[in-house]
């Protein structure tokens, strides 16, 4: 990669977590859309596969999300009986 190249990746990348960090979401996007057409330009083929497997990437993405909430919610529920019960022993006591 030229050197031109990787001063506007670094750049471009830079200020756009500086900008999403700063709640300038618009302006972060924009830049952070310029560092992955810098990249996208210089290694096209890897762009081309990484569009192909996006769906699956997608969907263990989902799947990844619905078991965590399975569990959040499992462990909601455990913590609520266990605190109820709790208190219930402590009214009796």
């Amino acid at each position: 990669m030229e050197n031109w190249k990787r001063a506007l990746l670094a750049g471009s990348a830079g200020a756009s977590v500086i900008l999403l960090l700063k709640g300038k979401r618009a302006a972060g996007i924009l830049f952070g859309g310029i560092s992955l057409a810098t990249l996208a330009s210089e290694y096209p083929d890897e762009f081309a596969d990484f569009r192909e497997k996006l769906p699956d990437y997608v969907e263990r993405g989902t799947h990844f999300l619905d078991v965590v909430t399975r569990v959040g919610e499992r462990i909601a529920e455990a913590s609520e009986s266990r605190s109820l019960a709790w208190y219930e022993a402590l009214l009796r006591g």
